[in-house]
Order: structure tokens, then C-alpha cells, then sequence
């Protein structure tokens, strides 16, 4: 059985108040969305210092980049942010409270990366942005406060995914060193079939059906599943990654393969972390207002793991 707070069973209500997002063509659902009003969100944590960049990308386009810095002289460490939102939604500004929060008390600078997003921009697009974005962050160091050699990649679901992937990709390309990863229920394998899929397929946000709905979106054919860039899980190694901390929601479909990843992780030699939060959904990040102790109780899971993997070095 789920074990599921009341404010989780309170969330899941609300959420299936409405149609089912995978009821929606994606581009008219973004349409739908851009046309709701902003929600105030609650209490926003306190933050020293908020900007915004445009960058230029592999194809010439441009990407936006809102940065958090906390108070201080710095430099700080960077924390560079891929949000969820399973490749096809989401934005920066869902994450504003969990990443200010990062910022100020980790006393680290948030670079939350405005992605471009399938089916659109499909796979490999958001890879490329995301790698830019990091290159741009190590080659911008000084201009935005960062210290150069203490910069990690992080995000949740999707976002986490597409961390897993930066990294990979700067370790064989010989790019900016990454001093960590913080991975939030990160995606890991496209393959939907494991105990956690069966047990949570329904009812409990992410749904089995909408994450089909979000892969095929984002990659086109099924058969770029078994992608290693698409599913880490799928890199024949993984050796040579920065350290790794996993946060995990209990009551998610994609519990399993983040418990498979952490495993990869550690057969090939990277350290790794592992915490679940107890009786919350996949999203929580995301909902502050909802899950409110949750997002500062892993908040101080990537600070603490900030700091320790610091001290290692």
C-alpha cells in the first residue's frame, strides 16, 4: 500500500480534478498554459539577487538563463539547474522557490536553464542547450561571481535526466569539470515496465500513461529508447562521473530506476547518495506550497552533500 501524507492525498485530488495532461496535444496544452494567470506563489524564500542572460546556442538561437546569487562577496559554487517537466513542459519559474532556497542556503549561485522544449524542439535539442548552458557558465565564471572548478549540474525528473546526460557529455568531450551531480527522482530508462511503474502506474500524478505520453513527445520513435543519451541507464559505463546525490520520492514510478542508477553509479566507482523522502509524490520540487518541509528537508540534503563533496576535494 502507499503510504501517502495528507497533504500528498490533498495534491493528487486537485491534480485529477481536470483532464488528464496526456489527454492534450502538447504544443495546444503549452498555449493553454501560457494563456493562464500567474499564480503567486506563497512565501517565496528570500533571495540577494536575481538576473536574467540570453545565450547563444549550437543552432544560433537563444536560450534564457535566470541566476540566483545569495548575499556575500563570493565567488561562490554554481549549481547549473535543468528543470522538469518530461522534456515537453515546465519552466523556470516552477522551480523559483526550491532554487532560491538552494541559493541562500547553500550559499551557492543557481543558474536555472530556460531550455528549449520537445515536441518542438525535440531530442537531441534540450541536450544541446543544456550543454551549452553549462559551457557558457564555465567560460562566464568571473562575470557571475562562480568559482570556476566548482560547478555542478542538477535537476529534477527530466531535468535529472538530462544532468545525468551533461555530465557524460562534458567527461567524454573533455569539457567543463563538474564537481557534482544532484539528480531529483531523475529518469534514467525509458522502459516503463518495473515494480514501481506497476505499483504507482496510477493515481498517484505521474502517471504511466503520461510519462509514455512525455518520452514520445521528446525522442519521436520508440526506438531511440534505448539511447544511452536518452536512457543513461543504457551507458555501457559510467566511470569518471563527479560525485551524486539521489533524491528520491516514495511514491513514484520512477522510484525504481533511480535506485538502478544509483547502483550503476556505485559498481562503476562514483560516489553516491541515496535519500528517499517519505510519503510524497513525483513533483514535490515543484510544489512548495504543498510540500513545503518536504523541498527544505531535500534542500538541505544538496547543501549538505555541496559542502561535504567540497571539503573531499
Amino acid at each position: 500500500m502507499a503510504n501517502l501524507t495528507d497533504r500528498a492525498k490533498v495534491y493528487l485530488e486537485n491534480f485529477y480534478n481536470g483532464p488528464k495532461i496526456e489527454s492534450f496535444d502538447p504544443i495546444e496544452l503549452k498555449a493553454i498554459q501560457a494563456q493562464a494567470p500567474v499564480l503567486p506563489q506563497d512565501n517565496l524564500p528570500s533571495i540577494h539577487q536575481i538576473e536574467e542572460r540570453f545565450i547563444k546556442v549550437k543552432d544560433g538561437e537563444e536560450i534564457r538563463l535566470r541566476i540566483y546569487t545569495p548575499e556575500g562577496e563570493g565567488p561562490f559554487p554554481a549549481l547549473v539547474y535543468y528543470h522538469g517537466g518530461g522534456w515537453v513542459i515546465g519552466s523556470v519559474e516552477m522551480f523559483e522557490a526550491a532554487n532560491r532556497l538552494v541559493a541562500t542556503e547553500g550559499k551557492v549561485v543557481v543558474i536555472s536553464v530556460d531550455y528549449r522544449l520537445a515536441p518542438e524542439y525535440p531530442y537531441p535539442t534540450p541536450i544541446e542547450d543544456c550543454y551549452a548552458a553549462l559551457e557558457w557558465v564555465a567560460a562566464n565564471s568571473a562575470e557571475i561571481n562562480v568559482i570556476p572548478n566548482e560547478i555542478s549540474v542538477g535537476g529534477d525528473s527530466a531535468g535529472g535526466n538530462l544532468s545525468t546526460v551533461i555530465a557524460k557529455k562534458a567527461l567524454d568531450n573533455n569539457g567543463p569539470t563538474i564537481q557534482s551531480q544532484i539528480l531529483i527522482y531523475p529518469v534514467t530508462n525509458l522502459e516503463f515496465d518495473t515494480d514501481s511503474y506497476n505499483q504507482f502506474a496510477e493515481g498517484f500524478g505521474l502517471d504511466r500513461d503520461l510519462m509514455k505520453w512525455f518520452g514520445i513527445h521528446y525522442v519521436g520513435d520508440e526506438k531511440l529508447y534505448d539511447e544511452p543519451d536518452v536512457s543513461p541507464l543504457k551507458y555501457d559505463t559510467i566511470q569518471g562521473l563527479p560525485p551524486a546525490i539521489i533524491i528520491a520520492a516514495e511514491n513514484d514510478v520512477l522510484l525504481d530506476e533511480g535506485v538502478a542508477y544509483a547502483e550503476k553509479l556505485t559498481q562503476d566507482g562514483v560516489n553516491v547518495q541515496y535519500e528517499t523522502i517519505p510519503g510524497v509524490i513525483h513533483g514535490f520540487y515543484s510544489n512548495m506550497d504543498f510540500f513545503g518541509d518536504e523541498t527544505k528537508q531535500s534542500v538541505q540534503y544538496i547543501v549538505s552533500f555541496l559542502n561535504k563533496v567540497k571539503q573531499e576535494v
